[in-house]
């Protein structure tokens, strides 16, 4: 089947959701109009679907390629990708000043989630590239953003993002790549690189790796890392290329699904690095890289999700088995018919719909912490970004997991294309830091630090959201039952975690995953409200009724999941420490 973009959603979305108001009343974005904006959307849908989502199940067969030390791409990526430069697609959300088109992060986002719904594996490079543009926007010299922004947001130039080695798994302060300042004021860069997203490939004339390394004095652990520019092959002063750098692809790795996107084992042998900002601040400056990359996953998540179920609605449509269980028709019906096929189809649809919502939310946030002085948005955004990529990438292997279940035993033939979703899926819960990460970071750093200011803010707000639906009609009033109770079960779980953080720490963090989805199933539900709250204020067409009616699934359906998961927070955190794995 043919990926139809959902520009309408991903409109509504950005309308509705994004802080529009706010966000487009920004200095950086008084010029950007939603009927300017739609019309970018609808061009790069596309672009999304007539040129890259044919390459998705071509290059899930034939994968990217080693061979002496050289990736090749499969056929048709180059072509694809020298048009997705010559449209000037990598700009889209860069500043202007450095070639930029300058659209807000919440336009970025739908894009993103239409390139990778169309072909994952294509769509990672462009957004590894953003996340080093980003990181040198925020932490690099004026030379350094002179040298490099330009060809980076044209996209002739890639970008990846060099963090893990055999030995340091997500442990980083176990990083021992060396890094030896020269007289010239660089570096020679030494050691063994792993998981390289896009490492090497044939797409851009230069890649530019963004490099943890150790000096020689630095600190043990964490503190003692430095981030540095290591391109693959040298920049002359005058911006032309030059000689190869000692950077080597050794091998690339085989893999379960993306088996198109290079991950690559790079050797760094002497290769000539920059130092970017300050010695021994580069977790710190690769945490920019990361936080951006981590939002993105999320949306990608969102984007396998949307495309396993617009294949899961087609089959169920165009397959005629059994007759139904009412019996008022006799002969076999399509399988969308079936009481538990809508089930199914719904929970994809509220989940994939749910995480696209509370992205274009916290795309909002985040352009309007980073353009105005704001703490409390500021912190509202840094709460959002964890609950986006932990919730919406766990999810996204649900829903295409789902969607194998509707193919029934056709799921489970690759021919279908059902099972590369799944596939594809099930990396995202582990990229850019695991589900367990995630969830320590939305405990440790957003919720303990601050005594849960920022989540008992994030409580308020939804109560807010309650009090206007509770003088909606007979829907709203259903989804604000569900949300009220949701929300009942997040400060329940909340007043638990900080009070047991307080004398058993164990016991809070055994339930880190469970509060995780917890506060994400809430935060989709409310977004999803929010929509419905817009929905009904507009003329009465199907798309707007449909809003109403998935909202109200998800309320019904989903919401009374946060439950579950308070159980297991408050009641589930000894059977789980005291459990014994004899050998």
């Amino acid at each position: 089947m043919s990926y139809q973009p959902p520009v309408q959603d991903l409109m509504f979305c950005i309308e509705h959701l994004s802080h529009w108001e706010t966000v487009s009343a920004l200095e950086v974005y008084s010029e950007c109009e939603l009927p300017d904006v739609g019309a970018v959307l609808e061009s790069y849908a596309r672009f999304c679907a007539e040129q890259i989502a044919p390459l998705s199940q071509v290059g899930d067969t034939q994968g990217a390629r080693f061979e002496k030390g050289r990736v090749t791409m499969p056929d048709g990526d180059v072509q694809a990708y020298a048009q997705f430069v010559e449209m000037g697609w990598q700009a889209l959300t860069h500043p202007v000043e450095y070639g930029g088109i300058g659209m807000p992060r919440a336009v970025g986002a739908a894009a993103v989630e239409m390139l990778n719904a169309a072909d994952m594996s294509f769509g990672l490079c462009p957004l590894l590239t953003d996340g080093a543009i980003e990181a040198l926007l925020l932490t690099g010299s004026d030379e350094q953003k002179a040298t490099y922004l330009g060809p980076l947001i044209e996209g002739r130039w890639s970008g990846t993002m060099n963090l893990t080695e055999p030995q340091a798994g997500s442990d980083l302060g176990r990083v021992a790549t060396k890094a030896v300042q020269r007289a010239d004021g660089s570096y020679g860069i030494t050691g063994t690189k792993i998981f390289i997203t896009y490492g090497a490939h044939d797409l851009t004339e230069n890649i530019i790796h963004l490099v943890l390394a150790r000096t020689p004095d630095a600190p043990a652990g964490p503190k003692g890392l430095s981030l540095f520019i290591v391109p693959q092959k040298l920049v002359e002063p005058d911006g032309t290329l030059g000689a190869a750098n000692a950077v080597n692809c050794v091998s690339i790795e085989h893999k379960l699904g993306v088996r198109a996107s290079p991950t690559a084992v790079l050797e760094y042998d002497d290769a000539t690095g920059f130092l970017i900002g300050e010695e021994n601040s580069g977790l710190e400056y690769m945490f920019i890289m990361m936080n951006a990359a981590r939002f993105s996953v999320g949306v990608q998540g969102v984007a396998i999700a949307e495309r396993a179920y617009q294949r899961a609605l087609a089959y169920a449509r165009d397959r005629v088995q059994s007759r139904p269980v009412n019996g008022q028709i006799k002969d076999a019906v399509p399988i969308i018919e079936h009481p538990d096929v809508r089930r199914m189809l719904l929970r994809m649809r509220s989940l994939t719909e749910g995480g696209r919502a509370m992205a274009a939310s916290t795309a909002g946030l985040l352009d309007i912490a980073h353009h105005r002085e704001n703490p409390e948005f500021a912190a509202l955004a840094e709460f959002m970004v964890p609950l986006v990529k932990g919730f919406c990438t766990e999810r996204a292997v649900e829903v295409a997991s789902l969607g194998v279940q509707i193919h029934g035993g056709m799921g489970f033939i690759e021919e279908t294309g059902a099972a590369q979703h799944y596939r594809d899926a099930r990396i995202l819960p582990i990229y850019e830091g695991t589900t367990a990460i995630q969830a320590n970071d939305l405990l440790g750093r957003k919720v303990m630090r601050d005594g849960g200011a920022t989540a008992r803010l994030f409580a308020a707000q939804i109560a807010e959201t309650e009090a206007k639906l509770a003088s909606g009609d007979a829907s709203a009033r259903a989804i604000g039952t569900g949300l009220a109770q949701a929300r009942a079960a997040f400060e329940t779980a909340l007043d638990w975690m900080l009070e047991n953080s307080r004398t058993d720490i164990d016991a809070a963090f055994a339930g880190s995953v469970p509060f995780l989805m917890l506060t994400g199933a809430l935060a989709a539900g409310w977004s999803l409200a929010k929509g419905a709250l817009a929905a009904q204020t507009g003329q009465d067409n199907a798309f707007r009724t449909q809003k109403i009616a998935t909202a109200l699934f998800y309320a019904q359906h989903i919401l009374p999941e946060c439950a579950t998961e308070q159980n297991r927070i408050l009641c589930g955190s000894q059977s789980l420490l005291d459990a014994a794995f004899p050998d």
